[in-house]
């Protein structure tokens, strides 16, 4: 009998639509059996970034297990998105579930679909404050900083988090 290869993946959750908390918690439920959870950050509350005349967002960060790869993977998670209820709206819009995948083991991929380690991570406290709680010194393979590193560099105003 083979065993399927086991990598870790971070995902970012976010929601500002409808019942926020809920929504991250059904995302959370849904991914299973693709992706086992490991370990999860705090909830925080966010300001909008990017387009601004829209609600806040919960925030949270993932770690989990998975043996789907990374574009397959992406596939995956933008069907369970559709499936928890997101609608089709404009970049950095409202949205009742957004799952992103930040980090795939210590992958650096650039595809016309998938770019980790995620982009724009480095720039986003609503992202690193909670990576910071689960993975403080994981190392991004890029710029060869912790996250602890990278969320001194980073502007984290307007970020609450909830008890």
């Amino acid at each position: 009998m083979t065993t399927l290869e086991k990598h870790i993946v971070y995902l970012a959750l976010g929601s500002n639509i409808g019942d926020r908390l809920e929504n991250l918690k059904e995302a959370i439920a849904a991914l299973p059996p693709q992706m086992v959870v490991k370990a999860k950050s705090h909830v925080y509350e966010t300001l909008p970034w990017g387009y601004e005349d829209q609600p806040k967002f919960l925030n949270q960060v993932l770690k989990a297990q998975t043996y789907v790869e990374p574009e397959p993977l992406l596939k995956h998670i933008k069907r369970l998105e559709i499936a928890l209820g997101r609608k089709v709206s404009f970049q950095n819009g409202p949205r009742l579930i957004d799952i992103d995948i930040l980090f795939y083991d210590d992958l650096v991929l650039n595809t016309p679909v998938l770019t980790l380690p995620h982009p724009r991570l480095h720039e986003r406290g609503f992202v690193l404050l909670p990576l910071m709680d689960i993975a403080p010194d994981l190392i991004h393979p890029v710029t060869k900083k912790s996250v602890r590193e990278m969320v001194a560099f980073c502007n984290l105003g307007g970020i609450k988090q909830l008890a």
